[in-house]
């Protein structure tokens, strides 16, 4: 943990957008660096372990989802010791920035990413697509990726309209076909729900030889939101960076799921969906004896007095 911050990582939840920036950068400032990176970007580095997450993350996206309104790797930092390379966007960017080009070449030209042991890159969706584009600039790192885009040109991906403004990006110059930039990784984990199609077509362009792409049927569209809910993040990464996220370590992992209410839900609607009432039963009276569930309680009742 760095030493000369006492409780580390502070809590920024009360500052105001302008102090909020001033407060990271100052971070940056005492424990490694802080660098803008053009008027939408920035990266904060905290130092501390071998190992250094890479992890790209939006400003809404830390708001919404880190009680003390920080970067994802400044918990590894207190928590593993790691440490942290935050690159944060306003909005979704997808990091297609020519100053965000410039930051990893020159990372890359300093030899930066040689001085850790292990280097781990890490985003969800659109930060996704930006973790596997720039590991290319960290050859031998691990990538875990939750739900990422491939890219946005509409002559590779024009199935998927759900971010039409967006294809005047440019995805076709450098750092642009995320799934090739990939290729000198160590390894890399691609997740997804195969359920929503639009994100399993987009995992299907990352399948290499040095690719797993990891299942989570019926988690929704929202994944990092209930890895984190599930508390399953951290221990997905430290799984990652020390080689051990095969198909059976994610299963057991996957377990804690049978204890969130948001698949539980979509379980049984599939379930409702296919009209197997034996088996909607049968979940039903496993939820309602664990868990305090009052639809699911409701949902039995029906079912019970159906069959009476």
């Amino acid at each position: 943990m760095p030493q000369s911050e006492t409780s580390f990582p502070p809590d920024l939840s009360q500052l105001s957008r302008a102090e909020w920036l001033t407060e990271l950068k100052r971070i940056g400032q005492n424990l490694g660096f802080a660098e803008p990176l053009g008027k939408r970007h920035a990266s904060i580095f905290v130092e501390d372990g071998d190992t250094l997450l890479v992890s790209f993350e939006s400003v809404p996206g830390i708001e919404a989802l880190s009680p003390t309104r920080t970067p994802l790797g400044f918990d590894m930092v207190r928590n593993n010791g790691w440490s942290s390379l935050s690159v944060l966007s306003q909005g979704d960017t997808w990091f297609r920035d020519a100053k965000v080009f410039a930051f990893f070449d020159q990372m890359l030209d300093d030899g930066f990413f040689d001085d850790f042991e292990n280097v781990v890159f890490y985003g969800a969706g659109p930060c996704g697509y930006a973790a596997a584009a720039y590991s290319v600039t960290a050859p031998g790192a691990r990538v875990l990726m939750l739900q990422p885009q491939a890219t946005l040109d509409p002559r590779v991906t024009g199935w998927d309209e759900r971010f039409l403004e967006q294809r005047r990006r440019d995805f076709t110059s450098r750092y642009g076909f995320a799934p090739d930039m990939i290729e000198a990784a160590h390894h890399a984990h691609v997740l997804f729900d195969p359920n929503e199609h639009l994100d399993a077509m987009h995992s299907a362009l990352f399948e290499r030889r040095n690719v797993t792409r990891h299942r989570l049927p019926l988690m929704g569209g929202a994944l990092q939101a209930d890895m984190i809910e599930l508390n399953l993040l951290p221990s997905l990464l430290t799984a990652v960076a020390e080689d051990r996220l095969d198909t059976n370590t994610f299963a057991k992992m996957l377990r804690a799921r049978r204890d969130h209410p948001p698949y539980l839900r979509r379980l049984l609607a599939r379930i409702d969906a296919d009209e197997r009432s034996d088996l909607a039963r049968l979940l039903c009276q496993n939820v309602v004896s664990r868990l305090d569930a009052p639809r699911f309680r409701r949902r039995l009742a029906q079912l019970v007095s159906q069959d009476s």
